[in-house]
């Protein structure tokens, strides 16, 4: 006598009520990451002139709170190439794409002095809360978490002197601009050997 071979149960589709859900938790997850970023998207959109834009300025300003709402939570992972497509990329890199386009649309936007202080400091704030490398899983053991705070704090201060500096009008502005270029390139090379080579 023979049996039928058992079937093995398959998941069905989940209800449309539980996808839901799962989005809504995904997007108010990690409330602190999302909060910083956005403000440092909209900060960075200089609002105090664009309440007075027009419509269409004041839409694209609501459109980059938004992108940024879901673009700032931590990615806690190893730098793995998975894909070589721009929306894998983009995903996985978007904690470092967003701050460099603050940066990039602060610069476009030329926001006064006291607006330049609070993007430094929601800056600083947003790249420590979602540094993996301080804060996550993938952070070495016996890391001290102070150290990176007070070199984020002293860099900024140091960049925002410089910025002040009355050189641009100068003859010899491309002096000092070259040489905080190449400050900036050997920093970011000596960043990426340390995160390669962790101690220990």
């Amino acid at each position: 006598m023979t049996t039928a071979p058992a079937r093995i149960a398959r998941p069905g589709p989940r209800p449309a009520g539980s996808r839901a859900v799962l989005l809504s938790a995904r997007l108010t997850s990690r409330i602190t990451d999302r909060l910083l970023g956005t403000a440092l998207a909209v900060a960075a959109c200089n609002p105090p002139a664009a309440l007075h834009a027009p419509l269409l300025v004041r839409v694209l300003v609501l459109g980059v709170a938004t992108a940024a709402w879901w673009a700032a939570p931590m990615v806690d992972a190893r730098p793995v190439l998975t894909s070589m497509r721009w929306r894998t990329f983009a995903a996985r890199r978007r904690t470092t794409l967003l701050p460099a386009a603050a940066i990039a649309v602060a610069a476009a936007t030329g926001p006064a002095v006291w607006l330049v202080v609070c993007i430094a400091a929601l800056l600083n704030a947003y790249l420590l809360v979602t540094d993996a490398w301080t804060g996550g899983a993938t952070a070495p053991p016996g890391h001290p978490q102070a150290t990176p705070a007070l070199s984020a704090a002293a860099a900024t201060a140091v960049v925002l002197l410089a910025a002040q500096a009355p050189v641009a009008d100068s003859s010899w502005a491309r002096l000092p601009a070259s040489l905080a270029i190449a400050a900036t390139t050997v920093c970011l090379v000596l960043a990426l050997r340390a995160r390669r080579s962790p101690p220990g």
